[in-house]
């Protein structure tokens, strides 16, 4: 299978992408589910005005958001943010250009889940280029597919490596707004 990249990421095969995400997993199957992150969202599943102003207050707002909508449960709350704050203070999930994936395995989930969010005054993600992340898109994927997400989070970095889109996004005023937006973007880049 091949994986077309945006030119922020040439010279850089998959592998690579897969191992600065996992560092810890070393041998991965290249088998994907295609998963496209607008089929993950809903418009309840899109926070135009992320409140919280720290990274692991924004980690447990989205989780806490994915609760009350339904995507996951609330005894799998606890876990869930602070897998995601370990894997934030292992390798920080921001990419660049004001964006953010975090991302973490559940066992409780059966489905991939997602929740997108937007910072207006942006957060300190530690990313890769010093800037503040404006976009967050928080991934849980169950514990059973270790493996059928890596495409969707190389395809949201080709997306979100766009200035076109983060502009889009930028100024879409609601969550259904937003969710228009992405999906617009998504099939101009397709």
């Amino acid at each position: 299978m091949q994986v077309k990249l945006d030119p922020v990421f040439t010279g850089k095969t998959l592998a690579h992408l897969t191992y600065w995400l996992y560092p810890n997993r070393r041998e991965c199957s290249y088998h994907f589910a295609i998963m496209n992150i607008v089929s993950l969202l809903s418009e309840r599943r899109v926070l135009p005005d992320v409140d919280a102003g720290a990274r692991d207050e924004v980690l447990k707002e989205m989780v806490d958001h994915l609760v009350a909508t339904g995507g996951l449960s609330e005894c799998s709350q606890g876990a869930v943010v602070e897998a995601l704050i370990a894997r934030e203070e292992r390798i920080s999930t921001g990419i660049g250009y004001g964006v953010a994936i975090p991302h973490c395995y559940s066992d409780s989930l059966h489905d991939p889940v997602a929740v997108f969010g937007r910072s207006g005054s942006g957060v300190d993600f530690n990313a890769c280029d010093s800037a503040a992340v404006h976009f967050i898109i928080l991934l849980l994927v169950p514990e059973n597919q270790p493996n059928s997400h890596l495409q969707t989070l190389a395809g949201i970095a080709r997306l979100f490596s766009q200035h076109a889109v983060r502009e889009k996004m930028s100024k879409a005023p609601t969550s259904s707004a937003l969710l228009r937006a992405l999906e617009q973007c998504q099939l101009e880049l397709d």
